[in-house]
């Protein structure tokens, strides 16, 4: 059987805490959509279909976090694993930027949920 190098090893055991540490490559760019009209389209190209657009860079940049925590609550939830493409952020608050983009209350039940299964005593087969 082969073995899981460190890194897929880490990944395995990280937790939702560790995911929404992880950084990204982000990716900003001013586009005209129409004449004399320009958007700020961010994305972070890593993340599966993670990518906004608005008037200002602010704006744009609060909706790409809120789409980033949002991808990866989804992806969890659907028993998958999001991309890990570099090492968790030691220095990572993920449960302020929850709160501040309104995610706070979904973010902790699952952090929650994440614990009562941590704590389940694990049955033989």
């Amino acid at each position: 059987m082969p073995q899981k190098d460190a890194h897929e090893a880490d990944d395995a055991a990280m937790g939702l805490m560790g995911f929404l540490c992880v950084p990204y490559v982000l990716e900003a760019q001013s586009v005209e959509t129409d004449e004399g009209v320009w958007m700020r389209r961010v994305a972070y190209p890593e993340l599966p279909g993670c990518m906004a657009e608005a008037q200002s860079i602010e704006e744009a940049l609060a909706a790409l976090e809120r789409k980033r925590l949002r991808t990866i609550i989804d992806i969890i939830r659907a028993g998958g694993k999001p991309p890990v493409p570099r090492a968790p952020l030691q220095s990572c608050d993920p449960l302020g930027l929850a709160a501040l983009l309104g995610l706070q209350h979904e973010l902790e039940e699952l952090l929650a949920a994440e614990r009562r299964r941590k704590a389940e005593p694990e049955t033989a087969i």
